[in-house]
């Protein structure tokens, strides 16, 4: 019977053995939970020790490891539930910790906790597990999902071919867990009667690494250097892994001997890359899964007909979709069609919101009379916030596509092939994610794809990704490129929005590999993924997904994109124009006017009343270009116009720039503001893209210049904020900060100059 202990007492991690420990047979018996991520390790920790936890990190590790107590078997059992893990190689910290945690707590016992429905990577854990000689039972979780599937998995199987207890289980349900915790606990009570003796798992990696590692196990045998903490030949094995911790450790202790190793190790790599092309963590891994492999078709796994023809039928597919040289055009050709579509039938209604909007600036400007409350709210609100707004047709269409292809698991297909790619940059295949995440399709935010960057093993592949996802087309920068390429490239939006797709992942990929060849130096880590079976997306799956997407878009429209609007128009509105600038103009609108009054009395025609009424227009866009350019924010413009005047772009230009750091869709609401307040005339303004498209300081090679820039310039506020977090030092957010900004300006000015030479050859 399985009883919970009352009392929150426990031993302190490093504390069972030594000065002051406890005898072993008083002491509780310890078992270390260990699991991939995603396995449902917490969900067994928790049933195990309900509300009996607490939480505890290693001095210098900020990863947490709980713990928890209880009573099974008729014994006091300390329970230690590990960073979820896929290896045990220190890429990590995750990784390191669950090391730690299986040597320096010397447990008793090990509990791996598997995912039923991905036996052979789950197995991968416990394969390293055994290496390193720990008692160890499997928790084989989800098995009720196995079923379904059609998948047979004999766990008496198993257990025979691997000498250790195995376990079927619903951890949800609390199935089989009962069952697991007390042959687990018998299994502790007699490893440790038998005096904690390792008992690794010996793994052949063939005949070119087999003699070097009995080699390099003899000289860490007879260093004695790992004495009762690992066995030999597993250092070997993390010595030809490259592991960063053990390496050190060696090096630390005795450098001759750190010397030798690698010299076994290089001399071994050289063979690999000469006669297979490989290298020798590829082949160790290789020859895990292998072993792995032979494992599960000696009986362990059994699929039903059907089970096996959908299987056969998914890997015909991805044979396609991941090939080499078809993959990545299909790709590209998805692409393609996504941005053909999303222009085709968002078109329209993107029309219609932004009439709506014009509309409500002609109502709202006919009821209003002139002066700051209607300038707010009519430049402000409707201009700003609507000119943002118009583009939810579009980002709607691109998010209901986006979803299809995640559900569909192609997605996981994008990131499979892009690691091959990936890694010739010194980035990870796992950094194709985040990179997903922040926009590397479209419509993304860099900032969960910086959160997303904790899952990468390697800190410099992880400060490298997080250096570079703010370069991907995020949603808060498409309004602007679909604002530019429907004003100046009608006739090829499309392919205009695919090169800057493609622009924004050859710079992200070009900066990785220069950081990584200069300030971020280091090896790249290897790559293991899951590839997900297909699925036929649900209709409510789908709209969910993207309405979601699309809700967080208008919220930011409503809330931070509204208030930056109001501030950014208030920039732009005060101080008021001297009246010594504006009686000028003054005088001669009241000129025209008089002019029109009298015209019209003398019976006039139709044309000259027009022309009369054109002139004052132009006077009094003059003076609100004026009034423009003398507020707060024109003086900024203005200010910036010597600089940015080699990239083509004016003072309003630069306004938006500025807004844009603090948020990247304020670009889009700031020009609309600046245009609305230049233009007095409603019905002459029309939309902003038919505003700026008229604009002669406008032009193509200006567009085009702009898009580069807004493409690659400092991430928003926002973003630098949680690169603050997750890199851990503001110098990276500086160094951010200002690289983008110049690279966006190099670049900016070399498509300007170009384009210009082209437009006027």
């Amino acid at each position: 019977m399985t009883s919970f202990d009352k009392t929150e007492e426990h031993t302190p991690a490093g504390q069972e053995h030594g000065k002051g420990a406890l005898p072993a047979a008083d002491r509780p018996l310890t078992i270390a939970l260990a699991g991939n991520p995603n396995s449902g390790k917490s969900t067994v920790f928790n049933h195990y020790t309900g509300s009996r936890q607490h939480v505890a990190n290693y001095p210098g590790i900020t990863v947490d490891r709980k713990e928890g107590l209880l009573k099974a078997g008729g014994e006091k059992v300390r329970l230690i539930d590990l960073p979820g893990t896929y290896a045990l190689t220190a890429y990590s910290q995750d990784e390191l910790v669950a090391r730690l945690g299986l040597t320096r707590e010397a447990p008793d016992c090990v509990i791996d906790v598997i995912n039923s429905g991905a036996m052979e990577r789950n197995l991968y854990l416990a394969v390293q597990i055994m290496e390193l000689g720990r008692p160890l039972a499997l928790i084989l979780n989800m098995y009720d999902e196995v079923e379904k599937q059609g998948i047979e998995i004999n766990s008496e199987r198993l257990s025979g071919l691997l000498d250790l207890p195995v376990y079927p289980a619903v951890a949800r349900a609390g199935q089989g867990l009962k069952a697991a915790l007390e042959g687990s606990v018998k299994l502790a009570r007699d490893a440790r009667d038998a005096g904690n003796q390792p008992k690794p798992l010996f793994i052949s990696y063939g005949p070119d690494l087999d003699p070097v590692l009995e080699e390099m196990a003899k000289l860490v045998e007879e260093s004695g250097i790992f004495a009762g903490q690992y066995p030999s030949r597993w250092v070997a094995i993390k010595l030809m892994e490259r592991d960063s911790e053990v390496i050190a450790a060696v090096r630390k202790a005795n450098p001759g001997l750190a010397d030798a190793l690698r010299g076994k190790y290089d001399a071994v790599a050289r063979h690999l890359r000469a006669t297979a092309g490989s290298y020798p963590e590829a082949l160790i891994a290789d020859y895990r899964y292998g072993f792995i492999s032979s494992l599960l078709r000696q009986g362990v796994i059994a699929r039903k007909e059907e089970t096996l023809g959908r299987m056969a039928a998914s890997d015909r597919v991805d044979k396609v979709l991941t090939h080499r040289l078809l993959g990545p055009l299909i790709m590209l050709g998805v692409l393609y069609l996504m941005y053909k579509i999303t222009f085709g039938l968002g078109g329209i209604p993107m029309g219609w919101v932004e009439d709506f909007f014009g509309w409500m600036n002609e109502s709202v400007s006919a009821v209003m009379e002139d002066g700051l409350a209607k300038s707010m709210i009519v430049s402000g609100i409707i201009d700003g916030v609507g000119a943002v707004m118009s583009f939810v047709p579009l980002i709607l269409v691109m998010f209901l596509l986006i979803s299809v292809l995640e559900d569909s698991g192609y997605m996981a297909r994008v990131a499979y092939m892009l690691d091959r790619i990936f890694r010739a940059f010194g980035l990870h295949g796992y950094s194709v994610m985040p990179f997903i995440v922040s926009g590397g399709i479209a419509g993304g935010c860099a900032v969960p794809g910086v959160m997303a960057c904790r899952t990468l093993r390697s800190p410099r592949e992880r400060l490298a990704t997080i250096l570079t996802l703010p370069f991907m087309t995020c949603g808060a920068k498409l309004p602007v490129f679909l604002l530019l390429a429907a004003a100046f490239f009608p006739d090829n939006e499309t392919k205009v929005m695919m090169i800057v797709s493609l622009a924004a992942w050859a710079s992200a990929l070009l900066v990785a590999r220069l950081l990584r060849s200069t300030l971020i130096r280091g090896e790249a880590t290897p790559f293991v993924m899951e590839l997900p079976p297909y699925r036929i997306p649900t209709l409510f799956g789908i709209i969910f997904h993207a309405l979601e997407r699309v809700w967080q878009y208008i919220k930011k429209a409503g809330t931070v994109i509204l208030a930056i609007s109001i501030l950014i128009w208030a920039g732009m509105s005060f101080p008021e124009l001297p009246e010594d600038l504006s009686a000028p103009y003054a005088e001669r609108i009241a000129a025209y006017e008089e002019q029109s009054a009298a015209a019209g009395e003398a019976g006039a025609g139709e044309e000259a009343l027009a022309a009369i009424g054109e002139a004052k227009t132009e006077v009094e866009n003059q003076l609100a270009e004026l009034a423009l350019e003398n507020s707060y924010a024109g003086r900024i413009g203005k200010a910036l116009e010597p600089v940015s005047a080699s990239v083509g772009f004016d003072w309003r230009v630069n306004i938006a720039l500025v807004g844009g750091l603090g948020a990247k869709e304020v670009i889009v609401s700031t020009l609309g503001t600046a245009y609305s307040l230049g233009a007095v005339d409603p019905e002459e303004a029309g939309s902003l893209s038919t505003r700026i498209a008229h604009d002669a300081k406008w032009n193509p090679a200006v567009a085009a210049a702009l898009m580069i820039f807004v493409l690659l310039y400092s991430p928003c506020f926002v973003t630098l904020v949680v690169m603050k977090q997750e890199a851990g030092s503001w110098k990276w957010v500086a160094f951010s900060l200002a690289f983008d900004t110049m690279l966006a300006f190099v670049a900016a000015v070399g498509v300007y100059q170009a384009g210009s030479l082209i437009l006027s050859s």
